[in-house]
């Protein structure tokens, strides 16, 4: 990479969301909207007798009712097939985009009201009356696997939807080596961005063309979801992801919504908008995991691995609209920067009546990377040891990169880390935070009644997942700069990212660069925001085309000013002559010449156009490392936790924009501190949602989250030109893991264990009461 790197340029597209001129989904309008709403399942489980709706249709400014036979006429398939391939699946369970015979979770669509005003769809959803016979649930996702429990869906055979074995080396005999077993429960949560999904949905009856407006991460496989369920050509669809406040994983599901507001758009040839309440938000928008872990580690008297052997119980929820990533990247990532000789890890997927689980930002990594940070953690209690120092016998060593594991990956690829230095890496972290001063202050804070403690986690990260990623370049006749790329941005930077990348290229501002993302129409294929992946697909997309572009410019520029090539120079939109500053062309003048003048030859030698087209294949995962150390104080007399101190050494490969790394970071982990401390998606033994507001479902705010230190290392990675790796996880993934040893760190007098999340105060107060403490102890 040449002199971007690691240049903290302004976001480009921070100028107009600052002044209120960002245009998310609900901020467009067209004439003659209409506004959709939609009846949703009461129950978590039932068939549905019937539906009345006929008190719902005569409300005035109703437009009209529609059930599934409504839309039939014009969704041509019954179901949503949205499943990932994957061996471990045993059947699909495709979800339908309304129920219409059996309903599966509690927000489930039945029926979508169609009217003048949102708040008169709302009234007379309110008016439709369904008529149930109530059905057993399945909200465990061990016990809905034993034999003989009731089914979560009646025309699938059982509710085991996946199952697999993760395993290699030979695990030690029980009776001869060190071993500690643990079980661990992970509970249920969600993505909650800013802002919640949203669709707008138009059909030009003069093209015969819809065009779709989603809040989503993914706007070339909902363009392929709907060719599919509307047996419509490509050419006449053309989906627009808009300003988008936040995806996280949830936005890259495509849900039910997604196919019936255009299909409605079609049918009734007006407009209609659907913005998602919050109500839907905890209810109808998939979530992540819960997750039950039974682990047992072996290891030495030395406290090195020897193996890891266990059963991962996961919930899938209803349906799969993704797949079974979340449990595999859970298993696969438990594995760590670390030496580990041998695993065996069965993983059972249980169908449950729950809204499906999908990824969410870390998509399973966080979770393994607890269970196996824990593990540790007790390795060194056992033996007396300091957690690093347990954590530095194991770390994969720098000459042994790239470390091959073997596990084949979902797409069929080995497991190689890259590159990266990871007992650098913690040990850097360690030097930063000052660990012995840490121990003396905790020795004085004891001695006040006060509880502090530290914790380490380390992790790696998957990131840059393919197939390919697709980027353009173009210069017209205008000069201007336009590119454009299947990325696309839902806040992170994307735009800056790539507007730099090619600034560098061309040696113009950012500022004079239109970056096109998330429009189906400016590039007909991509694959968007999901795995860490866009500064590692798209940014090498872009890269590439870029530096065919300037080679292009400066031949070009070259053969019409009769000199070398090498005397070309790239400078603020010209093409300029070395030393002769009077010998110069516009990018503009330029692009009009290759544009061609009807009966004149181009320049000798030159192809038509100034445009690249690049579909980048990245050669495997590329992987992203780090070490979190966190400073806790626990009030014992309230459960509360407080984070004093927060710490990331962290390694991405080659950084392009530092400001915007760090910001991806401080943002993962600020999720990881909510999934650890606050965010728990509660459900009763009905499967009925008990947090559908944010009174009831907490989020980390401005008084709870620390100033968090972030610190780099870069080991650049050989597997794409920009020797970038992906950041956007790696701070949720070693969250949980620091936070908690931090916690029993604070509570070891207490002999406080913690192994499932989150943790809440209620519960470490009744942990503490427990026992009796000893302050000469510690």
């Amino acid at each position: 990479m040449s002199n971007s790197k690691n240049v903290s340029i302004n976001r480009i597209e921070d100028d107009p969301l600052l002044k209120g001129e960002g245009r998310f989904v609900d901020d467009l309008n067209v004439e003659n909207l209409l506004h959709a709403y939609f009846v949703r399942s009461t129950v978590a489980h039932a068939k549905i007798i019937s539906i009345d709706i006929e008190s719902a249709k005569i409300l005035d400014g109703v437009i009209g009712i529609y059930l599934f036979n409504d839309l039939l006429p014009i969704i041509k398939k019954r179901q949503m097939s949205q499943a990932i391939a994957s061996s471990m699946l045993k059947f699909d369970v495709d979800p339908e985009w309304l129920a219409h015979d059996e309903v599966c979770y509690v927000g489930e669509p039945i029926a979508i009201v169609v009217a003048k005003s949102r708040s008169i769809a709302e009234d007379a959803a309110q008016s439709v009356f369904i008529d149930y016979e109530l059905l057993p649930v399945v909200v465990d996702p061990k016990l809905g696997l034993v034999p003989g429990s009731s089914k979560a869906r009646l025309n699938y055979p059982n509710n085991l939807v996946a199952h697999t074995i993760v395993k290699y080396g030979d695990i030690p005999e029980l009776n001869k080596i060190n071993c500690i077993s643990q079980t661990f429960v992970l509970n249920k949560g969600g993505g909650h961005s800013l802002e919640p999904r949203g669709i707008l949905s138009t059909y030009d009856l003069n093209e015969e063309k819809l065009t779709v407006w989603d809040s989503t991460q993914m706007p070339h496989r909902l363009k392929d979801t709907l060719v599919q369920m509307l047996e419509m050509s490509e050419y006449q669809i053309r989906v627009i992801a808009p300003d988008v406040g936040g995806g996280f994983g949830p936005k890259a599901v495509i849900h039910p919504e997604e196919v019936t507001i255009p299909a409605l758009s079609i049918l009734l040839k007006q407009p209609i908008k659907w913005i998602e309440d919050r109500k839907e938000s905890f209810t109808a928008t998939v979530h992540e995991r819960l997750q039950y872990w039974e682990m047992q580690v072996f290891y030495t008297d030395d406290a090195k691995l020897l193996g890891i052997k266990g059963h991962l119980y996961h919930d899938h929820g209803s349906c799969s609209p993704y797949g079974v990533a979340l449990p595999y990247n859970a298993v696969t990532n438990l594995i760590g920067p670390y030496v580990l000789p041998a695993v065996e890890i069965e993983i059972s997927v249980c169908l449950t009546n729950f809204v499906p689980a999908t990824p969410t930002r870390g998509a399973g990594r966080p979770q393994g990377t607890f269970v196996m940070e824990r593990l540790l953690d007790q390795i060194a209690q056992k033996l007396n040891l300091r957690p690093e120092e347990v954590r530095l016998r194991n770390l994969i060593p720098k000459e042994s990169m790239p470390y091959v594991i073997p596990i084949v990956q979902r797409d069929g690829s080995e497991m190689c880390y890259d590159t990266g230095n990871y007992a650098e890496c913690q040990h850097k972290a360690m030097e930063l935070f000052n660990y012995d001063e840490f121990l003396l202050r905790q020795q004085n804070a004891l001695s006040e009644g006060r509880f502090i403690g530290v914790g380490l986690s380390n992790y790696v990260e998957a990131t840059g997942r393919g197939p390919f990623e697709t980027g353009s370049v173009k210069i017209g006749a205008s000069g201007k700069i336009i590119v454009s790329t299947g990325a696309t941005a839902q806040g992170q930077g994307v735009k800056t990212m790539i507007a730099q990348i090619v600034s560098n290229e061309l040696n113009v501002s950012p500022q004079e660069i239109r970056v096109i993302d998330g429009d189906t129409d400016y590039c007909s294929l991509g694959f968007g925001a999901f795995a860490s992946r866009q500064a590692v697909t798209a940014g090498n997309a872009i890269y590439v085309a870029a530096q065919k572009i300037s080679e292009k410019i400066r031949k070009t520029a070259a053969v019409l000013l009769e000199v070398s090539y090498d005397d070309i120079v790239l400078k603020d939109g010209w093409a300029v002559v070395k030393g002769a500053n009077d010998l110069k062309l516009t990018f503009a003048e330029i692009a009009k010449r290759l544009n061609g003048v009807p009966g004149f030859a181009l320049p000798s030698g030159m192809s038509p156009g100034l445009s690249e087209l690049i579909h980048f294949e990245p050669k495997g995962l590329t992987y992203s490392n780090g070490t979190h150390i966190a400073e806790v104080e626990v009030d014992i007399n309230s459960g509360f936790v407080k984070i004093n101190r927060y710490l990331v050494f962290h390694d991405c490969g080659n950084i392009i924009n530092q400001m915007m790394v760090e910001g991806q970071v401080v943002g993962g982990v600020v999720h990881g501190i909510g999934a650890t401390l606050y965010e728990l998606m509660r459900y009763d033994e009905n499967g009925q949602p008990l947090s559908i507001t944010y009174g009831d479902y907490l989020l980390p705010t401005s008084d709870v989250v620390p100033k968090i230190e972030v610190y780099h290392m870069e080991s650049p990675t050989y597997l794409n030109p920009l020797g970038v790796k992906g950041a956007a996880e790696s701070g949720t993934i070693g969250a949980p893991a620091a936070i908690v040893s931090a916690i029993e760190n604070a509570l070891k007098n207490f002999s406080v264990s913690i192994n499932d999340l989150p943790v809440l105060p209620n519960q470490l107060i009744e942990k503490i009461h427990q026992v009796t403490v000893n302050f000469d102890s510690i």
